[in-house]
């Protein structure tokens, strides 16, 4: 079947839009489109007919909101949609298709900036794609995600529960990361080797804007990648798009070249388009692309390529921390927050997470410990455990493209290993060592190192994904180990041209002066060809090597990043908290505005407390003086994209955790105390993420927020407004036909409360349409809204 996918020789043609169709059809407004296969099918039949004749070879089921989240309340069954859905889908290709089961977003945030947990959103995909199975869907398109977590229970689901090739598409806006931080490469890389026959871009944005981001989808993986760009924008009074078939297909016209094998329409696009796109691209061959080859590495918002010397940070690991262990065995994971952004803050690039503490429970523990440290950073993370269970946990929560650490070239090591690297996608390091110990000669780790290297590229794990630790010993105990061990680091390289891992500090044990000890070695073992220093990263010394090194090795462009840690410093190393000058987080002195920053909840909260207790400040002052200014800031770096998505909510949950300890001084009328905002999305429309963001942030401003859902009629948020006393009211929509509502309930909110000002909020609105409509501010994006609603209720 995966072969069926792709056209031999040529591109293969997708479909264009269904929902748009679908309103054109007469679809009413508000309705679930997933009603259409039960309602009106024969007009469904008719739209993927439309797009049969045009030449498509594959069209999308109209089951793109089956889900149990999207469904509830309109007493429809999963199993009963998608079975119409395919059905109808399945008539109208007539053998000369094939049929996807369509899959999109849940609707719900997922952890940590959400409520929804992992697993329940990977059993809500599981669902949808046993029924597509059942109904007889030929393959599974898994589209319009922004979230890498949910793609990733999506993909994983799809490949548990059936037996179907999977296509997994994101959607990006134009700085090349999708709303909650995704950069393109993040997407590939972690995704990609889950197991999709393709990986694609769809909607937001039309082909102009795409197409630099295919350039980098291609370039990031060796899978085919796929095309499926909106018209242009819609405008909002009319729902037109912007493009129609011959321009969208101009601006299509680059993905002969770039390597793109597959392409077709979102919004906007129809039959027409379908049509003019399939005879341009017919006898087309796609383009070859080079292979894809690097060793990388990825968390949700950042990628690290190991192309020169890599810091990954050491000190979640509760061995010699009493402190650590202590925390670990009460199943309090903020210490190991706070030990994360210390080090991402130092320069670590990735984190080494090591929750092995005697009569910890690794399986639980691993994890959770992931979980929290990636809702404060979103760096790559190396998994450090010898339990296969352990590691099975926590592969399966991590976001991103995660190292293993460890295997060893022990048979039973690499059998339990290897397969859970494979399944998730992750990079493993192979110690060079087996039954019988460590090698004393650099030959006899370089024979291990190949045994590891041949077990798993028969696993199915590329080349690049295979890092070496050579070990090293205490050189005070075996005075030729150093030695020893850069040898086989350079056989390695030579050898097998694998990336290599050292855990450095290992050399100096029960020698004095360990820093100078250790710094030397890491010089020595840079110079060797060693990729990646496990070490402290609050040691300005192992630091300052490496971004020295990085430097002279010409791996550092115009010594820019040697010369932004360093300028103005006059040779004097930076803090180890990042070059801020504050405390770091793992003593617990951490100031609130800068625990906030980090969107650490418990040293808020903590500060919080030292702030009343201690220096004896007034609540209001706390809140006026250090959380507020910090929320501003972390905003400000929203706007100009040094923060995402992730971080914001994070700073935010850290600020309610600091409130929520002044609240208890102030009464527990405090947080209903400030202005009242009413928030809705309108009526017809049941997408809310972007609204319920909305409401974390204006919460945490200390606005009373009154949230009315989704799918609000005017009339109920007029009566809010009355009720509530409310200034000011946000409204949000998400589909083009329901902006007349949107219009109809600002038009019932002027009539009725003149005073009270309206802003408005959805990816189908632009500032002009807001303006058009009688609204008062258009907010781009949750922090906008924030910012206005500050200027509105508090001057």
């Amino acid at each position: 079947m995966e072969k069926a996918i792709f056209k031999p020789g040529g591109f293969t043609i997708l479909d264009g839009a269904l929902g748009t169709m679908l309103q054109a059809a007469g679809l009413p407004a508000g309705q679930l489109p997933e009603r259409a296969a039960l309602d009106a099918p024969e007009a469904l039949v008719g739209i993927h007919r439309a797009y049969v004749e045009a030449g498509a070879n594959i069209i999308a089921a109209n089951t793109f909101g089956a889900n149990a989240k999207k469904l509830a309340g309109s007493g429809l069954a999963v199993e009963a949609v998608v079975e119409a859905a395919i059905a109808c889908a399945r008539q109208a290709a007539g053998g000369k298709a094939l049929v996807a089961l369509d899959v999109g977003p849940l609707g719900e945030m997922l952890e940590p900036g959400g409520t929804l947990h992992f697993e329940a959103a990977t059993d809500l995909f599981a669902q949808v794609m046993r029924a597509g199975q059942a109904a007889g869907a030929d393959l599974i398109l898994i589209e319009t995600m922004a979230d890498l977590y949910e793609i990733r229970a999506a993909v994983l689901a799809a490949r548990e529960h059936t037996t179907l090739p999977v296509m997994a598409s994101m959607t990006f806006e134009a700085g090349g990361r999708t709303f909650s931080g995704v950069p393109v490469e993040a997407f590939a890389s972690s995704i990609g080797p889950l197991g999709p026959v393709a990986l694609g871009i769809n909607c937001s944005l039309g082909p102009a804007g795409v197409i630099p981001l295919l350039r980098r989808l291609c370039a990031a993986t060796n899978l085919p990648v796929f095309a499926k760009p909106n018209a242009g924008l819609p405008d909002p009074a009319t729902g037109a798009f912007s493009l129609g078939a011959e321009a969208f297909c101009r601006q299509m016209q680059p993905c002969l070249d770039m390597g793109v094998s597959m392409v077709g329409g979102c919004c906007g696009t129809t039959p027409e388009v379908i049509a003019l796109l399939a005879k341009q691209f017919a006898g087309k061959v796609p383009a070859k692309r080079e292979a894809f080859t690097h060793s990388r590495v990825c968390g949700p918002t950042h990628v690290v390529d190991i192309t020169g010397p890599v810091a990954i940070g050491e000190r979640i690991n509760p061995t010699g921390k009493p402190k650590l262990r202590d925390a670990l065995l009460a199943g309090d994971l903020s210490l190991v927050q706070a030990l994360a952004v210390e080090q991402e803050e130092a320069g670590a690039l990735i984190l080494d997470v090591n929750v092995g503490a005697p009569g910890a429970d690794e399986v639980d523990l691993l994890p959770r410990a992931v979980k929290a440290v990636q809702a404060v950073s979103g760096l790559p993370l190396q998994l450090d455990s010898a339990n296969p269970d352990a590691l099975a946990a926590a592969l399966r929560v991590c976001n991103g493209k995660a190292v293993v650490n460890s295997t060893s070239g022990e048979a039973d090591k690499l059998a339990a290993v290897l397969p859970l690297c494979k399944q998730y996608g992750a990079t493993v390091v192979g110690l060079a060592l087996d039954e019988a110990g460590i090698p004393e000669t650099a030959e006899g780790r370089l024979g291990i190192a190949r045994r590891i290297l041949e077990a798993a590229l028969a696993e199915g794990i590329p080349r690049q994904d295979v890092f070496i630790d050579c070990l090293v010993l205490a050189a005070g105990a075996e005075p030729g180990a150093a030695v020893t061990t850069l040898k086989a680091l350079q056989l390695v390289k030579s050898e097998l041209g694998l990336r290599t891992l050292l855990g450095v500090s290992n050399v100096s044990f029960g020698l004095p002066n360990r820093p100078l000890v250790n710094q030397t070695f890491l010089a020595m073992a840079l110079t060797a060809g060693l990729d990646m220093a496990i070490v402290n990263p609050g040691v300005e010394g192992m630091m300052g090597t490496l971004a020295a090194f990085r430097m002279l090795n010409q791996q550092d462009k115009a010594a820019a990043d040697f010369v932004a840690r360093y300028a103005g410093e006059a040779g004097a190393a930076r803090p180890a908290g990042g070059g801020k000058g504050l405390p770091g987080p793992a003593d617990n002195t951490l100031a609130l505005d800068a625990a906030i920053e980090r969107g650490l909840k418990a040293e808020a909260a903590a500060a919080a407390k030292r702030l009343l207790d201690v220096d004896k400040l007034e609540e209001m002052e706390i809140v006026n003086r250090f959380l507020m200014p910090a929320l501003d800031r972390v905003g400000q770096g929203f706007e100009a994209q040094r923060v995402f998505l992730p971080q914001l909510l994070a700073a935010a949950a850290a600020a309610q955790a600091a409130f929520e300890v002044v609240k208890t001084r102030l009464g527990d009328t405090a947080q209903s105390s400030g202005p009242p905002v009413v928030i809705a999305t309108v009526q017809g429309d049941v997408h809310d993420i972007g609204k319920n963001i909305a409401k974390v942030l204006l919460e945490n401003y200390g606005f009373a927020v009154v949230d009315l859902g989704r799918d609000v009629p005017p009339e109920r948020v007029v009566e809010a407004v009355r009720q509530n006393g409310a200034a000011l009211v946000g409204l949000s929509a998400l589909m083009t036909t329901t902006l007349p509502a949107m219009a109809r309930t600002i038009e019932a909110l002027n009539k009725a409360v003149p005073a009270c000002k309206v802003f408005v909020a959805g990816a189908v609105l632009t500032e002009d349409y807001a303006n058009a409509i009688g609204a008062d501010f258009f907010a781009k994006d949750a922090n906008a809204s924030a910012e206005y609603a500050k200027r509105v209720l508090r001057g």
